[in-house]
């Protein structure tokens, strides 16, 4: 694979609004496709913003009516803003497209950039991102004066985290002791070259994720780097961390065509 390039397009108070970085992403991604650039990961944060993916059900949006940019990559619906580090890798990849392969890369990155600030994160069989994994359903405390055998987002299909008070909020999964995801993945493929990609919290307010369900999961939450490792944490700090390591992992990938099972002849 060719040497990946990386773009810092703004952080901070030059952070970058989200209809502003989709138009750069197919800009790039234009070029990536008639092989004018190479392979390129756009750097950034966003002003506050929740954007939601081509699966997401009206039911997991803002109950408030805050504004939701709807977006052409998979997944559901998530927020993204200040304290998040947002990643989009942008790289053409051999066709049939290995959609799955380029999400784990992406999750390896991320989990070997938690190690490197000395937290542990996995994979969580069945949902895409990063997690750090929370205790056996025994071991944690009973929501509600509940035992977790009655945990109603579990039995009870109307049932809103949203509505119910800080104890069922996504960003106190930690107190709660459960699988809350620290990085969010969600892509978009188009004639070969990706799009969208990593968004991993650094150390932003989590509570912007209590007003959707964050990636349409109820039964986890959501966590940062500062807040699982109890001190400050800041993009700057990660930056680097994450470029090296999405360097080491894309770079040296042995990318391969997603195989396709033939069909024996009758």
């Amino acid at each position: 694979m060719s040497e990946l390039r990386f773009v810092r397009m703004g952080f901070g108070a030059d952070a970058v609004e989200y209809q502003e970085a989709w138009d750069e992403q197919r800009r790039v991604h234009a070029a990536r496709f008639e092989d004018e650039l190479p392979d390129t990961v756009l750097l950034l944060e966003h002003p506050p913003v929740y954007t939601a993916g081509r699966r997401t059900a009206d039911s997991e949006r803002p109950l408030d009516g805050t504004p939701v940019v709807d977006v052409d990559r998979g997944g559901k619906i998530t927020w993204h803003g200040p304290g998040q580090l947002v990643g989009y890798p942008i790289q053409k990849l051999p066709r049939p497209v290995d959609v799955v392969a380029h999400v784990r890369r992406l999750e390896e990155a991320l989990i070997r950039t938690c190690a490197e600030f000395g937290l542990e994160t996995s994979r969580v069989e069945g949902r895409s991102g990063v997690w750090v994994l929370g205790d056996p359903v025994e071991q944690r405390p009973a929501l509600g004066g509940l035992a977790l055998d009655f945990d109603p987002r579990l039995t009870d299909e109307e049932f809103d985290p949203r509505l119910n008070g800080p104890e069922y909020a996504p960003s106190n999964a930690g107190q709660r002791r459960e699988d809350r995801k620290i990085a969010a993945i969600g892509i978009r493929v188009a004639k070969g070259v990706t799009m969208h990609g990593f968004a991993l919290n650094v150390n932003p307010d989590n509570k912007w994720f209590d007003r959707i369900i964050p990636c349409g999961i109820r039964d986890a939450g959501v966590a940062s780097l500062a807040g699982e490792i109890g001190r400050d944490v800041t993009i700057d700090e990660v930056l680097p961390v994450v470029e090296r390591h999405l360097k080491a992992v894309l770079e040296n990938a042995d990318l391969r065509p997603r195989e396709i099972e033939k069909t024996p002849a009758a």
